[in-house]
């Protein structure tokens, strides 16, 4: 969160102007960057509003916590009241999320999404829905609410809207942590909230809350096969949900009235962009709704087809690579779900493909012609190959072709690295993937950093975080060379090389070897740690701790990054691919390796040079792992 203070100490500095000032201070320095220009015009206009209710409320003792984050998450609710709750005297929690709208009505097809008057022309999701999400997440990581789900409630106020124009919107059903109140109805609201609060100080309920010990995270992997053959096993929040409600919409719309619509949703790692995808086709499998899940990635396909379709062919038939629809029959399904979408490549033909299946079509072609509701995943700083090509840009133009409209849903928040936004900000400046140039890290509470001085130093980092119970990987930048063929009961050869360390790469290939699990399922079996991932073999996956290699590939020099493609083994970079695309995709590349763990990072540079830049941007107290032992 940003500031917590009672609500008295809130109102006095609303009224003193300084109020303002700090969240803004706070902000950045939780955040890495500046508060836009519409939050600071949000805090300006809504906490006042909210300041004022609850003081009128006779409430001043108690707690409020503004721009509250959520655990292992960057989405951040608007306001939460901590206090005593009047009748049980146990601790009690109101989450408030503020709008200034005025004017607002439901879809009319799916009341869990709204149209706000004057506002971007696709629908935002029912603030009913939002902060009852944000209370369901809150109950489910937050160990202070364990067992104790009752003690939170969670309420929309849309201070500047009247009943006449934004009542509509309680068609999304109100409940305890989703209740909705207008402007004109502040007597309910100050009601509602003496309801739960007492007049009393709420300082020590605000303490448990921050004390709560963080649940581990859902991982996509665990859950798979339960998201789609039992129920949802996600907590979808904000813009994914209104991704979600938009294809469930869309299909519906499809069959109702034959309309064809393409929705591509847009976000950087861990935004949620396969969850979303998962839980789609989860709900349209249970719906018996005809929908597949396709991706360019060998390892993701096949791992989802191991963990997800267990011991059920059904399940497994569901998951397809972007090249299995050169023949499909035109809108012969409801959905295709295009998950890393980054991933499409030109042509689906290769030189395997029979001359009576070469049509000639783009693959982003085939792949809208396949469904009547065709939904694309992506993030265009994760094209790593030669080749891919996915972005919102060929996809605008393939529909714009075929006369089709397409919906754009950004995802703003993200879930991996610890949900911190500062560590993210960090990665892409340091790769100039951003303008402005590499910033320092400051350690936060959200994500560890930290600079080996040597492979060894580094594994045995990682190694003592596994004896602890977490998950972890090495991988690297592709500078070695990689032996793909192995007699049979050889053991892996130790490809990477680095002084006297050397550790082999990741099994190549559909088999396990001497106890190495096979590529798909290096980054998700346990046996997985001890060999080198790559970023074919990472990509789509997260564990606990990362650490990064980045080899001669990538190297800081004379106040700058400069890639040397000799020093690349991979073997997709030929002679003719010009060295500003292999630039763009080395660094492509390390933002994909560095931003795959959910707790903390550990980068080894093989360049002196390169590694003093990181010890200069890395501060001291974070930059060398803890010694082991």
């Amino acid at each position: 969160m940003l500031i917590r203070e009672s609500v008295a100490s809130a109102a006095a500095e609303i009224q003193s102007g300084a109020l303002y000032f700090h969240l803004a201070d706070r902000f950045v320095h939780t955040h890495g960057y500046q508060p836009s220009s519409s939050e600071r015009r949000s805090w300006e206009r809504s906490l006042p509003a909210l300041v004022n209710t609850v003081m009128e409320a006779g409430l001043g003792e108690v707690e409020v916590m503004l721009e509250y984050t959520l655990p292992l998450t960057s989405k951040r609710a608007d306001a939460i009241l901590a206090g005593v709750h009047p009748k049980t005297r146990e601790p009690s929690y109101v989450v408030v999320e503020l709008k200034q709208w005025t004017e607002a009505h439901p879809d009319e097809e799916a009341p869990r999404l709204c149209h706000v008057d004057g506002m971007r022309s696709r629908p935002m999701l029912n603030p009913i829905e939002q902060v009852r999400g944000y209370c369901d997440y809150l109950t489910r990581f937050n160990g202070a609410l364990d067992g104790r789900e009752h003690q939170i409630a969670g309420a929309a106020y849309l201070h500047n809207a009247t009943e006449f124009g934004a009542g509509a919107l309680d068609i999304a059903g109100q409940s305890r942590r989703g209740r909705f109140f207008t402007g004109d109805k502040r007597g309910k609201f100050i009601e509602f909230l003496q309801e739960h609060l007492a007049p009393e100080s709420g300082a020590l309920a605000a303490d448990a809350l921050q004390a709560g010990k963080i649940k581990p995270s859902t991982q996509l992997i665990d859950v798979a096969a339960q998201e789609i053959r039992d129920r949802e096993q996600f907590r979808l929040l904000a813009e994914q949900q209104v991704a979600y409600e938009l294809v469930l919409k869309a299909v519906r719309n499809s069959r109702q009235a034959d309309n064809k619509e393409v929705i591509v949703v847009t976000g950087g790692p861990g935004s949620g962009k396969s969850v979303i995808a998962l839980s789609l086709l989860g709900e349209l499998y249970r719906q018996g709704r005809s929908a597949l899940h396709a991706t360019g990635s060998a390892s993701f396909t096949k791992t989802m087809r191991k963990v997800a379709g267990s011991r059920k062919r059904e399940v497994q038939d569901l998951f397809k690579y972007f090249n299995s629809f050169m023949t499909a029959e035109r809108n012969g399904l409801d959905v295709l779900i295009c998950d890393e979408a980054h991933r499409m490549r030109q042509t689906s033909a290769n030189r395997y493909t029979r001359a009576a299946d070469r049509t000639g079509k783009r693959q982003v072609e085939e792949l809208i012609d396949a469904a009547r509701v065709p939904v694309f995943l992506l993030d265009e700083h994760q094209v790593v190959r030669p080749g891919e090509m996915g972005s919102l840009h060929e996809i605008e133009d393939a529909a714009a072709a075929k006369g089709l409209p397409v919906t754009t849903v950004p995802l703003d928040g993200q879930f991996r690295c610890g949900g911190s936004d500062a560590y993210l900000e960090w990665v892409v400046r340091l790769l100039g993937l951003e303008d402005g140039g590499p910033i320092a890290w400051e350690p936060d509470s959200k994500m560890e950093l930290m600079v080996a001085d040597s492979p060894e130093e580094m594994e045995a980092f990682l190694e003592d975080r596994r004896s602890q119970g977490y998950g972890a990987r090495m991988s690297a930048g592709y500078c070695w060379k990689w032996t793909t063929k192995i007699a049979p009961g050889q053991s892996l050869p130790e490809d990477v090389v680095i002084g006297g360390w050397a550790r082999p790469w990741n099994v190549y290939g559909d088999r396990a070897v001497a106890g190495a699990p096979p590529s798909a399922l290096w980054a998700t079996d346990p046996a997985g740690f001890g060999q080198v991932g790559c970023v074919y073999t990472t990509q789509g996956f997260e564990y606990d701790w990362s650490g990064v290699i980045m080899g001669p590939d990538l190297v800081w020099r004379d106040g700058r990054w400069v890639a040397d493609r000799a020093a690349s083994k991979d073997p997709v970079f030929k002679k003719s691919t010009p060295y500003e695309d292999v630039d763009r995709l080395i660094r492509n590349t390390y933002k994909v390796l560095l931003t795959r763990g959910m707790k903390g990072t550990v980068i080894y540079s093989t360049d002196a040079e390169t590694r003093a830049k990181l010890r200069e941007l890395v501060q001291a107290e974070a930059r060398t792992p803890t010694p082991v032992g």
